[in-house]
């Protein structure tokens, strides 16, 4: 290992995460995320998908308010309108996905659920390549069509509107980020998500809101889902172009697929696997031709 260079008082602060390469940062986000949801599916059978979003989106609000310090005062109406409408869509997002992934497969729903920011990446790209990474994602998803979606269609739609919410998240967000400092946007819109949780959440959960072992699971996949990934990809941005950071997101579905195995024990069959592929292949061709992607 070469020798430290020369400490220069006015050079700023490293922080440790600085001695990992960034791609290592955004790998390990994207596995937080994905085991994440896996984890989250596991309480499902005693908290209910809505009762298990509502868990996340309160301890990650908890989180991010007390990292950010989000101030409402002096905010002007459109500023505050945003913030409600970002948090709206974060509840959305997050509630049909868990709803989906309680009915279909967890690589499946993400795959699904990628249409959206594939749709983001295609809409600004100015590549003559566009209609191929469209036929490449309708291939994909044909494909799973085909597979029996897990055996729930309806399982299917709610993962298609969670990418719907997910292509509005990726538009407020890049919108959020120039309004607000930091990340107080984010903090305030999941409290507004968490807010608009309350009353499915409670109903789905019920009594087992109270319990202490429920409540350090849903703890721990506010931090694996939102405030550990958050945290990775803000600083691999630092240093990884916006373009690289696009291609390497686009692994989701297939990190999806290999957490449901491991953790949830979910098999797919090679046509599903193959299908997979394809809209991980779509993602990446899009996100590469895209000149520019918002992101959250």
């Amino acid at each position: 290992m070469a020798s430290a260079p020369p400490i220069d008082a006015k050079a700023p602060r490293r922080s440790p995460a600085d001695a990992v390469p960034p791609v290592i940062l955004v790998m390990a986000a994207i596995g937080s995320v994905q085991f994440g949801a896996a984890l989250a599916a596991t309480l499902f059978d005693e908290l209910g998908p809505a009762g298990t979003v509502f868990l996340r989106l309160l301890f990650a609000a908890i989180v991010l308010v007390i990292a950010w310090r989000p101030r409402l005062a002096g905010l002007a109406r459109s500023e505050l309108r945003l913030a409600v409408l970002f948090g709206l869509t974060l509840a959305g997002m997050n509630l049909a996905f868990y709803l989906s992934i309680d009915r279909i497969p967890l690589g499946i729903a993400v795959t699904y659920e990628f249409v959206g920011p594939l749709g983001v990446a295609v809409a600004y790209s100015r590549s003559r390549l566009d209609a191929l990474w469209v036929a490449l994602a309708a291939c994909g998803i044909l494909l799973l069509s085909g597979g029996g979606l897990g055996g729930d269609a309806l399982g299917a739609a709610l993962a298609l509107l969670a990418g719907a919410f997910w292509a509005a998240y990726i538009l407020l967000s890049a919108r959020a980020g120039q309004v607000f400092p930091g990340g107080s946007g984010l903090a305030i819109a999941m409290v507004v998500g968490a807010a608009v949780l309350v009353p499915v959440g409670v109903v789905d959960a019920g009594d087992a809101l109270l319990d202490p072992r429920l409540l350090a699971l849903g703890a721990g996949v506010a931090m694996l889902s939102s405030a550990i990934p958050y945290s990775l990809e803000l600083e691999a941005l630092r240093r990884l172009p916006a373009g690289v950071f696009g291609v390497l997101m686009s692994m989701e579905p297939a990190v999806a697929a290999l957490a449901g195995f491991l953790v949830l024990d979910q098999e797919l069959s090679e046509l599903e696997l193959v299908a997979i592929l394809l809209v991980v292949a779509a993602s990446v061709g899009a996100t590469r031709s895209s000149q520019r992607v918002p992101r959250d």
